[in-house]
């Protein structure tokens, strides 16, 4: 049971220490981010251990213990690019490129360390809350399912696509070769632009669909026209019919130029609010009533109902959020036990329609927002926003991603809700947290390519480019959870709501953590050539462990099935997985036998990220 409110606290896990041990990739992560949240510790632990094992002791919590591992060891996953290759972050990640293609990062072990502390803070709010300390267990190929889970539910939906799953993408190249990234949500001025660099007419129609729903399918088959297009002008020109056009673009920036500016700040910060005093003196402040209300969808559909255990159990969260990084931090937190009610516009979110869908609701808003309420507001009327406000007046926490400015604008920041609810949590995920003077819009492939991002999710000798799989959409959103969750420990500790915000930029320096730091000691950032490329076999593909990558490219299994091609490896000492390329093979693929279902809606589901026993 956690001790009385401790006025002394600043951070949420002040006066609390902790051991941790397993692999550097999993660990590092966790142990960083347990240090940022105010958790010291004496001892560096055992990094050579086949599992990740971390436990918090003090600050008056039973001792609250969590484990990471890459996966079952019957699956044959070990390492990173086994996972990588299992799940079908190889497959999505190489949609661009026509074949599968190993992500450079240690993208599922920086999500598996953010889910460990997720874990472990969810742990100490329940504790806080009356419940019993419970062991949390989470795994790298459950991370990676995760994900990919929008993929994998638009891979099993009743239609297909809405653009065209095919080779082809940004970056696009100036004549003075300049990679850069564009950037429009508007088709109006996506047109003007292209009509600025005098593209041909018919080429700028055709390439608005596959690149307005580039972050669904993780490829645009844009026409060549539009790449030939940008070779023929220089940088300045291109920069110039963005202005005019209200498109954005951004050059694609190296490792090194991120390593000189970066602050070394937290990928989330955490304040306590200011009209918060009067709680405070009062101790901590119970959670509030749940809103009352049936479960429903927008235009009351019905939506399924998410388990009310967790320790969260409880908790409300209101979430207005758009597209990717806003909600799946409530879904998340939903997973935990929390009641979410999502905002939404009248009429519904839109992105219920996109396809491809499944019993007519969109498979990819499904994998999102399953098991939520849904209430319509409209924040452009007054008494709507009164409606808004008071329902943060009952709530746990305001969660949204509106662009920045706009909360404050309509009268719903931190600071506005305080008033109404001074023990609210107000969490803010956003593009660049107001880093940057320099920023360009704040969405994953900009971000991508503003903070080095495109240069370290491939290797050296291979032109840099962002990654069109939504990479920091979905570590966004992990870190927006996880901070919610310090933000929730932190009102428990010391009575006061708290403003938390969180960012792409924060997802992005968390990712690429390993590269900044070998590019700020002047070492080369980038991982060397053909790392964590797959290998082909007669009918497929199959990874390599990373340590065993180089003594596997010296066979040759092109003309082997991939099962046999496994086989021999095998007879060598050498760790490989096949790779996954139909995602809708994921279903019945023993090394994840059990773990996928399907949801009242018929959607494929993954399995929750950690288990609480």
């Amino acid at each position: 049971m956690a001790s009385p409110a401790t006025t002394q606290t600043v951070r949420p896990l002040d006066t609390l220490r902790f051991d941790a041990s397993g692999p550097p990739r999993i660990t590092g992560v966790v142990t960083d981010h347990l240090r940022l949240l105010g958790a010291r510790t004496d001892r560096r632990g055992h990094w050579d251990a086949p599992a990740s094992g971390t436990t918090l002791t003090g600050g008056g919590f039973a001792p609250a213990h969590a484990t990471a591992t890459w996966a079952d060891p019957a699956s044959g996953l070990a390492d990173e690019a086994t996972v990588q290759a299992a799940t079908g972050i190889m497959a999505v990640h190489g949609r661009r490129d026509g074949s599968p293609r190993g992500l450079a990062v240690d993208y599922a072990a920086t999500a598996t360390a953010v889910l460990t502390v997720q874990g472990l803070l969810a742990n100490l709010v329940g504790q806080a809350r009356g419940a019993a300390a419970a062991p949390v267990t989470t795994s790298a190929d459950r991370a990676g399912l995760l994900a990919v889970s929008q993929y994998l539910a638009a891979a099993g939906a009743d239609e297909g696509e809405a653009a065209e799953i095919a080779p082809g993408g940004p970056p696009f190249t100036s004549a003075d070769g300049i990679l850069f990234e564009l950037e429009t949500l508007d088709p109006g001025a996506w047109a003007a632009f292209w009509t600025a660099l005098e593209a041909p007419a018919d080429a700028l129609r055709a390439g608005w669909r596959p690149f307005q729903f580039r972050y669904a399918t993780a490829c645009a088959t844009l026409p060549a026209a539009l790449h030939a297009t940008t070779r023929s002008h220089g940088w300045d020109l291109i920069r110039r019919a963005a202005a005019l056009s209200g498109a954005e673009v951004c050059a694609l920036r190296p490792l090194a130029d991120r390593a000189a500016e970066h602050d070394g700040a937290a990928p989330w910060s955490l304040a306590p609010s200011v009209h918060g005093a009067d709680a405070a003196a009062d101790g901590p402040t119970p959670a509030p009533t749940p809103l009352p209300g049936p479960r429903h969808g927008a235009g009351g559909r019905a939506v399924p109902a998410a388990p009310a255990a967790g320790p969260l159990s409880g908790l409300t969260v209101l979430e207005a959020g758009r597209r990717i990084q806003a909600p799946l931090a409530a879904h998340l937190l939903g997973l935990l036990g929390a009641d979410v009610i999502r905002i939404e516009p009248p009429g519904g979110d839109p992105l219920r329609g996109m396809p491809p869908a499944c019993s007519g609701i969109s498979a990819r808003w499904l994998a999102l927002n399953r098991g939520k309420r849904a209430v319509e507001i409209d924040i452009k009327a007054e008494a709507d926003r009164g409606r808004l406000r008071d329902m943060a007046a009952h709530a746990d926490v305001f969660l949204h991603n509106w662009a920045p400015g706009k909360a404050a604008a309509l009268g719903l920041d931190a600071d506005d809700l305080a008033r109404v609810n001074p023990a609210l949590v107000h969490a803010y995920t956003s593009g660049w947290a107001g880093r940057l003077d320099d920023a360009p819009m704040g969405t994953d492939f900009m971000v991508q390519a503003r903070t080095g991002v495109g240069e370290a999710a491939r290797p050296e000798g291979e032109s840099p480019a962002p990654s069109l799989m939504t990479l920091l959409d979905v570590m966004g959103g992990l870190l927006g959870a996880e901070a919610v969750l310090a933000g929730l420990l932190l009102r428990e500790r010391t009575g006061r709501g708290v403003r938390v915000d969180s960012s792409l930029l924060g997802a992005a320096d968390t990712l690429t953590g390993p590269a900044l730091r070998r590019a700020a000691r002047g070492e080369n950032p980038r991982r060397p050539a053909g790392f964590r490329r797959p290998l082909a076999t007669a009918d497929g593909w199959i990874a390599p462990a990373d340590d065993d990558a180089r003594a596997a490219a010296g066979h040759d299994l092109r003309g082997l099935p991939t099962a046999e091609a496994l086989a021999r490896l095998r007879e060598h000492g050498l760790t490989a997985t096949a790779v996954t390329t139909d995602l809708s093979d994921l279903h019945h693929d023993p090394r994840f036998a059990g773990s996928i279902s399907r949801d009242a809606h018929g959607a494929p589901a993954v399995p929750d990220p950690w288990s609480f026993a």
